[in-house]
């Protein structure tokens, strides 16, 4: 099946691309997928009408966005170009051609009901199994996902990477068998194994939370680059206090020193941003003895360098017990946001890892 979305907007005002991804996660969780998205400015009749006329052409369902000053009109003009009258104002059916035609304000309402609308449509419902990544090589994702089809049946994939947190959903019709499912899930799991935290949709920070609860464990953050987001991230987690004992922003060197114990002689001779540095700073969590793991971060931002001429994107982040610290070596690109965000995916993924 062919289909398009047409989002009819004020050329003037920016693209919601948060929104648009939402609004596309929600088709493409039913396995529905656009061979064609179009942004038409609405105060253009002729590029209106264009491409109105096109969906008729060459779409077999099509779902159309406007807003609620030009629903009539639009509405009346689709009726005119398909010789079909629209049902309870949301979806018109020429045949095996359908559209769907919904506002703006109301998106999030109008693509589940698109959803519904294509499934009885179709006479099919889905199911979906998730598999939850961090930082795997985007070629790796793909190649598994072109072995996974080779024998997934009826099986639709979608890849979402939020700064290296990265979903893989596969959704499979009511014609796939159980067992072809499950082999599609043994082939993603058996590519990307080290990069797995889960087999659910549940976030990163959940999943670290769920196994410090269950090994019984307080953990301690101590963030120089990453400026509390890890902390932020752990305690948005209802229930968190159980295992969460402390976070600490420590910028400044005197901070690291005077807080977590870090060397003078260290600083001076490594610098802040060093392997040496975010040993310490984790050595100095867990030696406080108020809890049993350790995540620390220090690195270089941006967008500019420090005094020592340090690359913009270094990091280091230090995970560690009471029996073990690891220091792991980051070179990050982008921008600050970017950076700073992958970061702090690396360091719940990397603290998730030693405790599994």
């Amino acid at each position: 099946m062919a289909n398009c979305l047409v989002i009819i907007r004020n050329k003037k005002l920016n693209i919601d691309y948060n929104r648009l991804s939402s609004l596309m996660r929600i088709f493409s969780a039913a396995c529905y997928y656009f061979d064609k998205i179009s942004f038409v400015g609405f105060d253009s009749s002729k590029g209106i009408s264009d491409q109105l006329r096109e969906c008729r052409a060459n779409f077999e369902n099509s779902v159309i966005l406007c807003n609620g000053e030009q629903r009539a009109a639009i509405e009346d003009y689709l009726q005119k170009i398909y010789g079909q009258s629209f049902d309870g104002r949301f979806y018109l059916n020429s045949g095996q051609i359908s559209v769907c035609l919904g506002q703006a304000d109301d998106w999030q309402a109008f693509a589940q009901a698109c959803v519904q609308f294509f499934d009885k449509k179709y006479g099919l419902s889905y199911d979906k199994f998730y598999i939850k990544c961090v930082s795997a090589p985007a070629a790796l994702i793909y190649e598994s996902i072109e072995k996974a089809r080779a024998a997934g049946g009826d099986t639709a994939f979608a890849v979402y990477d939020d700064f290296g947190d990265q979903t893989i959903e596969v959704s499979y019709s009511s014609n796939t068998p159980k067992m072809t499912a499950d082999g599609v899930q043994r082939t993603l799991v058996s590519a990307l194994g080290e990069y797995i935290y889960a087999l659910e949709n549940i976030s990163l920070e959940r999943r670290l939370y769920d196994l410090l609860k269950l090994r019984r464990m307080k953990i301690s953050v101590a963030e120089s680059f990453t400026g509390g987001g890890i902390a932020s991230r752990l305690v948005s987690v209802p229930g968190v206090s159980e295992v969460y004992f402390e976070g600490l922003n420590t910028y400044a060197n005197e901070s690291k020193m005077t807080r977590l114990g870090v060397d003078e002689l260290t600083l001076k001779q490594y610098g802040a941003v060093s392997e040496q540095t975010a040993f310490e700073m984790a050595q100095g969590l867990i030696n406080t003895g108020n809890c049993d793991a350790a995540i620390a971060t220090t690195g270089i931002a941006g967008p500019k360098s420090d005094n020592t001429a340090k690359p913009v994107g270094l990091a280091y982040i230090a995970i560690g017990t009471r029996e073990n610290i690891k220091v792991y070596k980051f070179n990050y690109k982008g921008d600050r946001e970017s950076i700073t965000r992958m970061a702090i995916n690396d360091a719940l993924f990397l603290a998730y890892k030693m405790l599994k």
